[in-house]
């Protein structure tokens, strides 16, 4: 297998296991080596105990992402320190790249969106955009509930329940919908086509009482006399039906997915009983039939 590869290679190899395994304090190394390893695991779980205590008395995101911050500490000194065991380490990335300025290089460019996401993810734990278990919109249509935030991105749960990962960089530069700004529960937008020739105030005030109606629902919009339930607006006229829109609040505890069907199951039936119609695209298909010319 050795005669296949090119000698130069062969030598650089060769060196590379001189420099870790011939020297005469291996052993000592490598007990060194293992105590950093089972410092570094109590350090991770010292850490992840003292941060959920923080979180019990002080939630947010920020705490979340510095949790993460003293986490990637830990794993970075640990390494440093478990290579610099080997004195010879320098020795082999020269022998490999042939010098720290192609050493740097080489770093410094495939860290570049890694400390653009790092950056940005400071940026959003010490201005707090958003929060954990925050409903945002991005401003490309993507939404969802803010789940986490690691040193790279922010984890959030679409009305699917499937997890989108956006990095950290491309949502602090992206304008944003939140709707749970400032507030420890969740809001969420829905959207209801009614058809027209309906009496749109009559719908609205169905709407709005079928939320009102929901076990999952709250008060949480600001008025001057305090909460209250969103309203319902007539958005739009669309090409076969009447747009109307409003904002649900919900409790943080409370499942988005039960919400948005108990909500839209009210609703329908509500719109229903009312003689309110939803309306559903159609095609009309016309046939022609040719006369023959002997008719």
């Amino acid at each position: 297998m050795f005669a296949m590869v090119p000698n130069d290679f062969q030598s650089k190899l060769f060196a590379v296991f001189r420099i870790l395994f011939d020297r005469k304090n291996f052993i000592f190394q490598t007990l060194a080596i293992i105590t950093i390893i089972l410092t570094m695991w109590g350090l991770f779980r010292l850490n992840h105990l003292v941060f959920e205590r923080i979180k019990k008395k002080q939630g947010g995101i920020h705490i979340v992402f510095f949790e993460r911050i003293n986490k990637a500490i830990i794993l970075i000194a640990g390494t440093i320190l478990a290579l610099s065991g080997f004195g010879g380490i320098s020795s082999i990335w020269k022998t490999f790249l042939g010098g720290t300025a192609i050493i740097s290089a080489v770093l410094a460019f495939a860290a570049q969106d890694v400390i653009k996401d790092v950056l940005a993810g400071l940026m959003i734990s010490i201005y707090k955009p958003f929060e954990i278990g925050n409903r945002i919109e991005l401003e490309d249509g993507v939404a969802g509930i803010v789940v986490d935030i690691t040193m790279r991105h922010v984890v959030l749960a679409s009305m699917e329940t499937q997890k989108l990962i956006i990095p950290n960089s491309r949502l602090n530069s992206m304008k944003l919908k939140n709707f749970s700004y400032h507030s420890t529960n969740r809001a969420a937008q829905f959207t209801f086509h009614i058809a027209y020739g309906s009496d749109v105030e009559k719908a609205i005030k169905v709407i709005r009482n079928a939320i009102i109606d929901s076990e999952y629902t709250i008060p949480g919009r600001d008025t001057v006399n305090g909460k209250d339930y969103g309203d319902v607006y007539f958005m739009e006229f669309e090409n076969s039906s009447l747009k109307l829109v409003t904002n649900v609040y919900y409790k943080a505890t409370v499942p988005s997915e039960r919400l948005v069907s108990d909500v839209n199951t009210r609703v329908h039936r509500a719109l229903a009983e009312n003689g309110i119609e939803i309306p559903f695209p159609y095609i009309n298909v016309i046939q022609t039939q040719k006369v023959s010319a002997a008719n």
